[in-house]
């Protein structure tokens, strides 16, 4: 027993009561392929909801991608909470789910429009928005717990029902009365 342990910790992997344990390298590759992803995902919502047209809008938009996450009425990750949206049967293939058009979360991930950045400079200063918030933890807080906004040109039918909390940049934040 104490030769297969003895094994196990010089080559990074241990079974403990029938629970693998994977080596460090490989959950470092792990996290770091996640911490990738959701960092993605965050940049393109900072991207497509404001064109990282200022860091405070940048910021706000993200705490409040931060802050459903944290909620237990959203879904637990950032590219979960992004892509949150209402799905149906495509006409094409009725096996495949596609996202119903401008029934999302966040209107720009199914607005029908290709979600891929044209502008260069925005995406880059989105994606480092992004490792900021994420990475760093930098700019937390700024919605003091907000879980919804909307761009200041638009009266969605939903904000009465909600508590104003600030208008930041070109948006309006909210959280639950």
């Amino acid at each position: 027993m104490f030769k297969t342990l003895l094994s196990g910790m010089l080559t990074g992997s241990i079974i403990l009561s029938s629970i693998y344990v994977l080596p460090v390298y490989a959950q470092k590759a792990e996290q770091e392929k996640f911490d990738a992803q959701e960092i993605e995902c965050l940049a393109l919502n900072i991207y497509f909801e404001t064109r990282a047209a200022s860091l405070a809008d940048a910021a706000a938009v993200s705490d409040v991608v931060l802050n459903r996450v944290k909620s237990n009425r959203y879904p637990d990750t950032i590219c979960e909470v992004v892509h949150q949206g209402h799905q149906k049967p495509s006409w094409k293939n009725p096996d495949k789910m596609v996202m119903v058009k401008n029934k999302c979360q966040f209107s720009w991930y199914c607005d029908g429009k290709a979600d891929v950045p044209h502008d260069d400079e925005s995406w880059e200063k989105s994606r480092k928005h992004a490792r900021d918030v994420y990475i760093y933890g930098m700019y937390t807080g700024i919605t003091e717990g907000a879980t919804h906004y909307h761009a200041t040109w638009t009266n969605p039918f939903w904000a009465p029902s909600l508590n104003r909390v600030a208008r930041i940049g070109g948006h309006i934040f909210y959280r639950s009365k």
